[in-house]
């Protein structure tokens, strides 16, 4: 259960979460209310996490931050840019989003499990990756300074953040761009697993070294204290910087001309408000290292902070998931599952993931196989390019990344993996929708980004026993392959104990028809074999179901097969229809020259919302069993109009 995070009395016998409306009843409160509401927005975030889901330690960390934010800034005319947003919840609870809204967290009509723009005035900016904040806050004061405004920027960033590429060349950007702004650094050594590589090492010293701040700041009340001292301070602190840290240490904030203030402890409201106020009054760039704790007020999230760090449905009390265990294994527990025994049986083959060693399924790799698994950080850049290099010395590497996460390595993929025809192994995971989590996680992108590319093979498998033959393929396989599938339960269909290798573009009839033939890719096979009941049993028609494996290559020989016998071809994708597999093989059909009508179903030219269930969504975005069979339909019954020659 929620455990207070330290003893104090009742200020109020009343709820005070319940009067906050927006940021003027947070800086209403007196100072000595603020536990009684740094707790009772513990409570909530608890009560509301344990039905619904979510990001719960981030949150619970971050309680006494957003109440002092809240209490020196005035939002939204001081704009705060929260890295990720997945640490948003108290921030929408003091800005007039609480009660049922926020109840119906990550579900349909209810708050996004991020900060999104278009829902509230109080989110500056939008994000749902990592390692954004700092650039996009750059660019908001340095509008600011361009158009003559006093407002404030603040950009809260985790520390895992500070592992991101795209962080750093913000922050190598920061006094060329800017005279103000306020960086807030959330340090509490996770991002989703524990934070790795050597800047973690570094803020871990930073934060153990409580007389680094000390001594600085005993030397600044020594200069400011002399007749001219603030001219005196300000030499000093150039003159140290160009003399190397001859005198004292910098930081590495202070490398790269910010100021640095702390370690401050996250959770003591009076000493977190107090430097709030000194990094408001500052006029130069300014870093706010603040220590918090993951989970703080739910013990069973600060024992298992990468459980709590997205968690479904859970029991306050004992911590353990209210969903049922029974079932069908997890896509991503089969793929962890399958490459832990493939390098086994194989040292050459490795797994990398960028922060995602649970997400992915990799930590059964990191107990089995410990030296052929590597995490690398929030950096999915270097992941894929790593796995390039590993290649080039005869490595079988598989990059576990999902889908929305692989669009920062791009350019990689394209410059440094395709171009050079590498045997790279990528694993998207979550390729469709994350209902849930809503259109920054919605893999629905990836076979339009990924097909255009020369070189590369892209597949999904129909079922979990496919997505182990897969990854064989794609590990004897000479150039890259990527291997997509959706988040959650498989089929529920047994694993053969030895794989099978599948042929490159080939793709599989699992039911034959003449009339119509539905092509489905992934787990809308399933779907398209009820469906073609369905329309045979209503229609007196035959309906043939393909299996089609590949989104590149495709099968060109029993597409042209089926597009010379049939009436009607159907695509069936969980993905975007935009550019996606039936855009393939439209373009397909009219290089073969066969002339045959194409129903192509998949997403609309639209980002997808978050909402309770994919089913939902799909019904409210017209991809439901009925409307899809109504679409199929009406297709069907306007070709029987055509004139006999166009049948033909």
């Amino acid at each position: 259960m929620s455990q207070p995070a330290e003893s104090t009395p009742l200020f109020s016998q009343t709820s005070l979460l319940a009067g906050i409306s927006g940021p003027r009843d947070v800086k209403s409160l007196p100072a000595e209310a603020l536990p009684q509401l740094a707790q009772e927005i513990r409570d909530e975030i608890i009560a509301v996490t344990s039905e619904q889901g979510g990001h719960v330690g981030p949150n619970l960390g971050v309680v006494e931050l957003c109440i002092g934010l809240h209490r020196v800034f005035d939002s939204p005319e001081d704009q705060f840019v929260f890295d990720v947003a997945h640490q948003g919840y108290v921030h929408k609870l003091l800005t007039g989003r609480g009660g049922e809204f926020f109840r119906q967290l990550r579900h349909s009509n209810g708050a996004s499990g991020f900060l999104y723009r278009a829902e509230s005035e109080h989110d500056a900016f939008g994000a749902g990756h990592a390692g954004t904040a700092l650039s996009a806050a750059l660019g908001m004061a340095t509008a600011r300074d361009l158009r003559g405004t006093d407002e404030h920027v603040v950009a809260i960033c985790g520390d895992a953040a500070f592992t991101c590429g795209v962080t750093l060349e913000a922050l190598n950007n920061v006094v060329g761009s800017t005279k103000r702004l306020i960086v807030i650094l959330n340090d509490n050594e996770w991002s989703i697993a524990k934070n790795v590589g050597a800047i973690a090492h570094y803020l871990n010293r930073l934060s153990t070294n409580p007389t680094y701040n000390k001594i600085h700041h005993d030397l600044e009340r020594f200069f400011t204290s002399l007749p001219g001292g603030n001219d005196m301070h300000r030499v000093y602190m150039k003159w140290k910087r160009e003399t190397k840290d001859f005198f004292m240490e910098s930081s590495l904030f202070e490398k790269f001309g910010l100021r640095y203030v702390g370690p401050v402890d996250g959770h003591d409201q009076e000493e977190l408000i107090k430097n709030l106020e000194f990094a408001k009054a500052c006029d130069q760039p300014i870093l706010l290292h603040v220590i918090t704790k993951k989970g703080r007020g739910l013990e069973a999230a600060i024992k298992s902070p990468e459980k709590f760090h997205g968690a479904s449905p859970y029991d306050p009390a004992t911590g353990e998931s209210t969903r049922p265990a029974d079932g069908p294994p997890n896509y991503q527990d089969v793929f962890g599952q399958a490459l832990t025994r493939f390098a086994q049986a194989d040292g050459r083959v490795i797994g990398i993931t960028g922060a995602m060693p649970s997400g992915t399924g990799l930590t059964h790799l990191a107990k089995g196989c410990p030296r052929q698994f590597f995490d690398v950080g929030i950096a999915e850049e270097h992941a894929v390019l790593f796995a390039a290099g590993l290649a080039t010395k005869g490595m079988r590497p598989v990059c576990a990344i999902y889908s929305t996460f692989l669009q920062r390595g791009y350019d990689q993929i394209i410059h440094d993996v395709a171009l050079q025809n590498l045997p790279v192994t990528f694993c998207l995971d979550r390729a469709g929708l994350s209902a849930n989590d809503g259109p920054t996680h919605h893999g629905l992108f990836d076979i339009a980004y990924l097909r255009c590319i020369p070189n590369v093979t892209v597949m999904q498998p129909k079922d979990e026993d496919e997505l182990v033959d897969m990854l064989h393929t794609a590990l004897e396989h000479a150039g890259p392959a990527f291997i997509r599938y959706p988040r959650g339960a498989g089929e529920g269909v047994a694993i053969k104990p030895a794989p099978q290798r599948l042929e490159i573009g080939q793709a599989e009839v699992v039911k034959t028809g003449y009339n119509l033939n539905i092509w489905a890719l992934g787990p809308m096979v399933a779907d398209a074999l009820v469906l073609a009941a369905e329309i045979e049993r209503e229609q007196g028609i035959t309906v043939g179901v393909v299996n089609a494996r590949f989104a590149k290559p495709l099968d060109r020989e029993l597409l042209s097969q089926q597009a010379q016998s049939s009436s009607l071809l159907v695509t069936m994708e969980d993905h975007v229809v935009t550019g996606g597999f039936g855009s393939a093989v439209l373009e397909a059909l009219q290089e073969i020259t066969d002339a045959c009508p194409v129903e192509r179903i998949g997403w609309p030219d639209r980002f997808i919302e978050h909402g309770s269930s994919v089913n939902l969504l799909r019904a409210a975005n017209g991809l439901s069993p009925e409307e899809i069979k109504g679409r199929i339909l009406q297709r069907w019954q306007s070709l029987a109009h055509l004139p006999a020659e166009a049948d033909a």
